[in-house]
C-alpha cells in the first residue's frame, strides 16, 4: 500500500487521512473494541504520529493490486523499542476500510497504551472537529 506507507513515512496527516475510507475500522493493539469512522481513525493516527519516535517501515507484504497488505515497522516511545505491524485491507476503491495494528513486546504495548491514553482527550476533540466540518 504505497500511498499509506508514503504518507506515514512523510508524517503527512492529511495524506494519511486521504487513504482512509469513510467507514474505516481501526483495531488498536491495546483496546478491545474497534474504533470506527474516518474522523476518529484519522485523529488516532495523528496521535500516533505525535507519540512514535524514529518510526520506520522495515518490510512490506502484499503486492500491487492486492487488497490485503502488511507493513512491518520499528519505532520508539521514549526509551522503549516498539516493533509492530500495520495490517491493511482496501475496499474496492483502494481506500483503507480496515486497519489493525499489532505491537510487541509487552513493554512496547504498555508504552503505546500509556502514551495514547495521554493523547485521547485531544484525539476526541480533533475527531469531533472533523466530524462537524
Amino acid at each position: 500500500m504505497i500511498s499509506f506507507r508514503s504518507a506515514v513515512e512523510a508524517r503527512d496527516a492529511e495524506a494519511i487521512a486521504a487513504t482512509l475510507a469513510a467507514g474505516v475500522v481501526f483495531h488498536s493493539p491495546v483496546a478491545f473494541r474497534p474504533y470506527e469512522g474516518k474522523p476518529l481513525v484519522a485523529a488516532i493516527l495523528r496521535g500516533v504520529l505525535r507519540v512514535f519516535e524514529d518510526f520506520r517501515y522495515v518490510r512490506e507484504l502484499g503486492g500491487e493490486g492486492e487488497r490485503d497488505h502488511a507493513l512491518v515497522f520499528e519505532a520508539r516511545i521514549g526509551d522503549v523499542a516498539v516493533e509492530g505491524c500495520d495490517l491493511l485491507h482496501l475496499d474496492e476503491d483502494g481506500l483503507i476500510d480496515d486497519l489493525t495494528v499489532m505491537v510487541r513486546p509487552l513493554s512496547a504495548a504498555q508504552a503505546v497504551a500509556a502514551a495514547m491514553a495521554a493523547q485521547f482527550d485531544r484525539i476526541k476533540r480533533e475527531a469531533g472537529a472533523q466530524d462537524g466540518a
